[in-house]
């Protein structure tokens, strides 16, 4: 079906899975491993995606130039497209995240699709928050996502300063 291959991070260890045409799956090694199906192979694909969370864990990288191929409901795709035009170091609700996918009743729904997101940080479902301004809700775990965030944060505050 396709290959994946585990990375060390500043994060963690993951494991990012491709098909031959994008990227499937990036997952935390203790939430997950190789999907059923993938062959442990580094690709060129891989490689690149490896780099490019580098590039960001060191506050380098703002957006990911990647080819996606996540598999998923037409709604999830369209929350997820819509995760993906939140820029880097801000943050949405859910009910804005479910407004802009066209479902202004949805913001349960744009949670489940989160929850259902296979390609975290690329797909920056870290970047939806509760209505009250609290975090919630991260495959990754709370900590994963404010560690996300805060680095976020940080690099625009660094890059301010240097202007």
């Amino acid at each position: 079906m396709g290959n994946a291959y585990k990375y060390k991070t500043k994060l963690a260890t993951i494991v990012i899975s491709e098909n031959g045409t994008g990227l499937t799956h990036l997952d935390m090694v203790a939430y997950g491993d190789i999907p059923k199906g993938y062959e442990e192979k580094e690709t060129p694909l891989l490689a690149e995606a490896a780099k490019q969370l580098d590039e960001y864990f060191m506050g380098k990288r703002k957006q990911f130039d990647l080819p996606l191929d996540p598999s998923g409901t037409s709604f999830q795709k369209k929350v997820w497209e819509q995760l993906c035009l939140i820029p880097y170091g801000e943050t949405r609700t859910y009910k804005q995240i479910a407004e802009a996918a066209g479902c202004p009743k949805g913001a349960r729904a744009v949670g489940m699709a989160n929850n259902r997101n296979p390609i975290m940080i690329v797909i920056p479902c870290h970047r939806v928050i509760g209505a009250n301004g609290s975090l919630v809700g991260f495959g990754g775990g709370i900590d994963v996502k404010e560690t996300l965030l805060n680095l976020e944060k940080q690099t625009d505050t660094i890059k301010m300063m240097r202007d």
